[in-house]
Order: structure tokens, then C-alpha cells, then sequence
């Protein structure tokens, strides 16, 4: 679930997927690796969706230009819920850093400051935590598991995932990877894609094939933060292709 904002709040909306049927699913996952990729071209239009698209147009989101970092990510966990999840939350961070190239993520150091906030909160905290996030005490709070990413044409600012911890395992994995993920610019969903975090009737609870894939694309070189769909499509089939060829076999 992804809330994007250029200067301002709007409410977030509610996730389609349950936690019984996460729960039920996860035993069923498949590797990381997933399905085949699909074709090229249905890749490139899986990119564009999640990239470009926009589930709300208007003040607080713009799906005219590409949104990414432009700076290195430094990571900071607010651990607050009873389980701790630090050490969830930094394998996948050394996850994204070995499998999206160009992409310069890890903890934030002492005394650096972070750009990316992971809030591990339990349910109980879950609402306030969102409230806090979005500067509103009497916004809604819905779902489980909500990004929000601060932008401009020169990139990413900063993003804020919130994360509840202690509704079981899956459902936690599930959400750090797509939060976390969105968090560093695809902010819109798919619903027509095969294998990946950004479909919510998805079974996946891992950073799968066709998720680093569409990483990979956003952060190639040839795409700078701002720049336009017009200006990207024509790009895109060699960025597709040369992503490809690195993936893991």
C-alpha cells in the first residue's frame, strides 16, 4: 500500500489482501525466482504501469514523470514492536543492495541521517504511528502495512513505511517487501502482474524475479528522476533487456 505525496496528505487507501489468506498462501510460495519472466514488451508495460501510473492523480500524486532516489538510501528502523524485527529488516536491505544495481541502500551510520524510515509497530500503535506520519490526528489508518514517499522532478526525499509486526510472519514479510520496495519510487499497483508484491491478490512474500527486474529498470542510469513516460518509452526496450541479462539464473 503506497501513499505518494508531492507537498501534501490524502488518505491512504485500504489493502485487498487479507491476512487469512496470506497466512494460507505462504506455505504455497514459490522461490524467489517465481514464474517466467513474461516477454519483453509485457515487461515494459508492467514498468509503465507501476511507475508511471497513478492510482490518484492530483495534488498529492503526479504520474506524469518517474519517481525515484537520486541520492543513496540511508535506512533508519524505529523498532516498536514487542518482537523485534531489526534483523529481518536489514537481511532484506542487504537483499535490495546485492540485487538492484545502481541502487545505494544500507543502514543509515551514527549521526547520518536517514532518508528512509522502516516504523516496525505493532497493531495497537499501528494508527497513531500513520497519523503521526501524515501530520493528521484524525486521518484513517486502514490496512496493515502503508508507505509514504515525498517527491519532486529531482527524485525521492525521503519515505516512511510503516509496518504492523504481530500479525504473524507472513503477513510481516509480506509487507516489509512491498513497502520497502515501493517506498523507492513503483507506487502504483498491477493488478495484472503475474509475480509480484505490487498485485495484492499476489502469493508472494519475497523479493522475486520480476520485482527485481522492474528495480533494476527504474534504477538504470538512463532514467534520471523527472523525466517523462514520452521521454522514457523509447528507452525502455534496452534498459529491459540489459536488466534481464543480469538477473540471477
Amino acid at each position: 500500500m503506497a501513499m505518494r505525496s508531492t507537498s501534501g496528505n490524502r488518505p491512504p487507501r485500504r489493502r485487498g489482501t487479507s491476512l487469512v489468506a496470506l497466512l494460507a498462501l505462504v506455505a504455497t510460495s514459490g522461490p524467489a525466482s517465481g514464474s517466467p519472466l513474461p516477454p519483453a514488451a509485457a515487461m515494459i508495460e508492467g514498468f509503465r504501469r507501476v511507475v508511471f501510473g497513478a492510482e490518484y492523480t492530483g495534488a498529492f500524486s503526479d504520474s506524469s514523470y518517474l519517481k525515484k532516489f537520486a541520492v543513496p538510501v540511508r535506512v533508519v528502523i524505529d523498532q516498536r514492536s514487542a518482537l523485534d524485527r531489526r534483523q529481518a529488516v536489514r537481511a532484506f536491505l542487504r537483499q535490495m543492495g546485492r540485487s538492484i544495481r545502481g541502487l545505494d541502500i544500507a543502514l543509515a551510520g551514527p549521526g547520518e541521517a536517514g532518508n528512509f524510515t522502516v516504523h516496525v509497530v505493532d497493531r495497537a500503535s499501528y494508527a497513531e504511528t500513520v497519523r503521526r506520519i501524515y501530520g493528521n490526528p484524525l486521518g484513517p489508518a486502514p490496512g496493515n502495512c502503508i508507505v509514504r514517499a515525498s517527491y519532486g522532478r529531482a527524485g525521492i526525499t525521503r519515505s516512511d513505511a510503516v509496518i504492523v509486526s504481530d500479525e504473524g510472519d507472513a503477513l510481516f514479510r509480506r509487507c516489509l517487501v512491498e513497502e520497502l520496495l515501493q517506498g523507492l519510487g513503483p507506487l502504483n499497483d498491477n493488478a495484472d502482474a503475474p509475480d509480484s508484491v505490487f498485485n495484492d491478490t499476489s502469493r508472494l512474500t519475497s523479493f522475486g524475479a520480476y520485482d527485481q527486474l522492474i528495480l533494476n529498470m527504474l534504477y538504470d542510469a538512463r532514467l534520471p528522476p523527472g523525466i517523462s513516460q514520452a521521454e522514457a518509452m523509447p528507452l525502455l526496450p534496452a534498459i529491459q533487456r540489459d536488466a534481464r541479462r543480469r538477473l540471477p539464473r
